[in-house]
């Protein structure tokens, strides 16, 4: 291949890759260009204009004039995806849906009851913590329990209720489905909802005829009140348990203490160490008084010139080293000092141990009479029923359905149907117009 052929190689494929990017260019100004008007041109023009076809440019795409109006296609486009759906919708619910009748009930959990955390609502605050407990949660959450809805099955055969005959084919249910199924419809159809300000529950049960309406809102009334009760009965038992729990330890306790007291008799051989040392003083103060009146005598007779060696005056020294004999030995009992001298117990020790044992003696006795108050106390509040559930409002039988709510239900139908319609229309026109 020679330079010349190269070169015309290299400047075909430079027009190629430019081509690509000139031809939307063109094809867009080829668009764009306003025709003149046929009484214009001259014959000659007009002929070239016929055999000029603008849009027939290599690369291009014919374009395709349509004539048709914009406010046709509009109104068919709208009778399609907005009004042909919203008929259809009308069509269900006013032939094929079924009627479904609500029954209302209204109760409220009464009694001892806590407030729940810190509610900062202004006014109202007192009241909602006054009334808000959490056993009004409780019941409602139990509502919508799948326990509850094993045992409404169990007792009444809500499966049975919502696949009734009567009930159209979209909002029946399908027994063979598993509990978990049942519980998500049943939650749909059985509402439990709290007021913030009173704490009353309203309660509502959807059925497709009146009398299983009925039957839905008793069955869980029943066992809302059964729970309450149930709750009601533990708390007392457990009342009751506690304090007779704690009255039998201080039972116990008083036992030992008394136990106590007897071994320490049967150890130290003493009563009560308390009289044995006040009468140990007794003797002490009687022994004083006789040692000083011997001493005095004494005295008398070594002042009237008498021999040492007299009679008397021997035996009023004998008489007082007797006394100061009697005199140690009680002391010796009373004090720590040279403990158990001759065989006697320490009085001191004694009544140490003792006053001890009478303290510990004391307290169980307030331990055991306090006890056995609040066990009384705990008996006589178990006999009542701390909390209840109080029904106000009872379930009645319904005589009009309130449910479908079928001019409602065409008016959301109509508004979804044309949101989606203008949103997909928005975006197709912004792609399209995109892509020119």
């Amino acid at each position: 291949m020679n330079v010349d052929e190269v070169k015309q190689e290299e400047r075909l494929r430079g027009i190629i890759d430019v081509a690509p990017r000139s031809v939307p260019e063109l094809r867009r100004d080829a668009e764009t260009i306003e025709p003149i008007p046929d009484r214009r041109l001259p014959a000659l023009l007009r002929q070239a204009r016929e055999k000029l076809d603008w849009t027939r440019v290599p690369g291009l795409r014919p374009r395709v004039r349509r004539e048709e109006n914009l406010l046709p296609l509009l109104i068919r486009r709208f009778s399609l995806f907005v009004l042909l759906p919203t008929a259809v919708v009308a069509v269900y619910l006013f032939v094929f849906a079924s009627d479904q009748y609500v029954a209302e009930a209204q109760f409220a959990v009464r009694g001892n009851v806590e407030p729940m955390g810190d509610v900062n609502l202004g006014e109202f605050t007192s009241l909602i913590q006054k009334h808000n407990s959490q056993d009004s949660f409780i019941v409602r959450d139990f509502i919508h329990s799948q326990t509850m809805v094993e045992l409404a099955e169990k007792e009444i055969g809500v499966s049975k209720m919502f696949s009734r005959s009567e009930a159209d084919f979209w909002a029946r249910f399908n027994p063979p489905q598993p509990i978990e199924e049942l519980s998500r419809y049943w939650r749909r159809h059985v509402e439990a909802q709290i007021e913030a300000v009173s704490g009353v529950i309203t309660l509502t049960a959807r059925a497709f005829t009146p009398g299983d309406a009925l039957a839905i809102a008793r069955e869980v009334v029943a066992k809302s009140e059964g729970l309450i009760n149930q709750i009601s009965k533990r708390a007392q038992a457990d009342m009751v348990a506690h304090a007779q729990q704690d009255a039998t330890e201080a039972q116990e306790r008083l036992k030992r203490a008394h136990l106590a007291i007897q071994q320490y008799r049967n150890r130290w051989g003493i009563i009560d160490p308390i009289k044995s040392a006040e009468s140990t003083l007794i003797t002490l103060t009687g022994l004083r008084k006789d040692k000083f009146k011997a001493e005095n005598d004494l005295q008398v007779l070594r002042g009237s010139s008498l021999n040492e060696n007299a009679r008397g005056i021997q035996v009023l020294v004998a008489h007082i080293a007797a006394i100061d004999q009697q005199m140690k030995q009680l002391q010796d009992q009373l004090t720590s000092e040279n403990s158990g001298t001759g065989g006697m117990p320490n009085m001191t020790q004694a009544l140490l141990e003792y006053e001890g044992l009478l303290i510990e003696r004391t307290i169980a006795e307030k331990l055991n009479e306090s006890a056995n108050t609040l066990l009384d106390r705990a008996r006589v509040s178990a006999g009542k029923q701390q909390i209840y559930l109080a029904t106000f409002v009872p379930p009645v039988l319904p005589t009009y359905s309130l449910y479908p709510q079928r001019g409602y239900g065409i008016l959301i139908a109509f508004f979804c149907f044309l949101v989606v319609w203008s949103s997909v229309s928005l975006v197709a026109a912004g792609v399209k117009d995109q892509r020119l």
